[in-house]
């Protein structure tokens, strides 16, 4: 008899807490969910059902053809090469900044931490702007590289230096406060044990940052595609030779072709779309990895 009692009165208990699932809670609850649904199409579903729709409207015969163009072709290249550059360099860095502020106090390292932060803060044209105002021919360093007949600014290397600026806090920002939550037990026991540094590194940090790098990385690549802002001041918009897949849009949108510019932004939209699938999808494994 103690048994249904005790039942009985913990259920009583339980209805008289608040936020129980009451009829007030539940219409709360749907309200919530179908304002967040509601905004989520708007912003999101909305956008990409126009975007395939212009490129599409059509037919499909001339959405390849928008993809057959030379210049589309160079402005898909030509991110790509971007893309494939910037990313493992601040990786790079990203491993190198977060094991530093994570594992060793030293002087300067809320400086350091300030400056990784600082592309966040600052404007995207700004930072392609400092590139123009460094390397440019009127730039700091513009006289000696002309002599030198070397090409930053309006060339693949300016390209690549803004985006590299804008990108680099991603897998930084990622693993620093996950190496700082794991702390130094594990590594310091493997050195204990007789292990180097770089063993040390591959066998227990590596395995331990893993799912957070790899989102990092996501991350990353998919601003380091879609940069618009840097990328725009330090090219020239050259067609054919330093426009991106976003310089490229514009262009196109400009000319009126808005089938060619709908097309190539449809496969920048997949290409998030993916990024986004592959970001749950980590998210979900280093989840039920731990």
């Amino acid at each position: 008899m103690a048994g249904p009692a005790n039942h009985t009165e913990l259920s009583a208990e339980l209805s008289s807490r608040p936020g129980h699932n009451t009829w007030t809670s539940t219409v709360v609850r749907w309200l919530l969910i179908t304002v967040s649904l509601v905004f989520l199409g708007a912003l999101l579903a909305a956008p990409l059902a126009a975007v395939f729709s212009v490129a599409l409207e059509k037919g499909w015969e001339a959405y390849f053809g928008a993809f057959a163009d030379p210049d589309t072709r160079a402005a898909i290249r030509l991110t790509l090469i971007t893309a494939a550059v910037v990313v493992p360099l601040n990786t790079l860095f990203g491993i190198t900044a977060a094991w530093c502020i994570a594992k060793f106090e030293f002087k300067g390292k809320s400086f350091l931490i300030t400056l990784i932060d600082l592309p966040l803060a600052v404007s995207p044209v700004v930072s392609g702007l400092i590139y123009v105002l460094l390397f440019g021919l009127n730039g700091w360093f513009g006289a000696w590289l002309q002599d030198h007949d070397i090409s930053i600014v309006y060339a693949l290397p300016g390209i690549i230096l803004a985006t590299m600026f804008v990108t680099f806090p991603y897998v930084a920002r990622e693993l620093i406060p996950l190496m700082q939550q794991l702390g130094n037990d594990e590594e310091e026991a493997a050195i204990t044990l007789g292990a180097g540094g770089w063993l040390t590194f591959f066998r227990v940090t590596l395995p331990r940052i893993r799912w957070g790098l790899v989102y990092g990385v996501i991350l990353c690549n998919a601003r380091a595609m879609g940069e618009f802002g840097a990328v725009s001041v330090v090219s020239g918009n050259i067609r054919g030779l330093t426009t991106t897949m976003p310089l490229h849009i514009e262009i196109l949108y400009n000319e009126y072709n808005f089938v060619g510019a709908f097309a190539v932004a449809s496969m920048l939209s997949l290409l998030a779309v993916v990024t986004l699938i592959i970001k749950t999808l980590v998210e979900r494994s280093g989840y039920r990895r731990r």
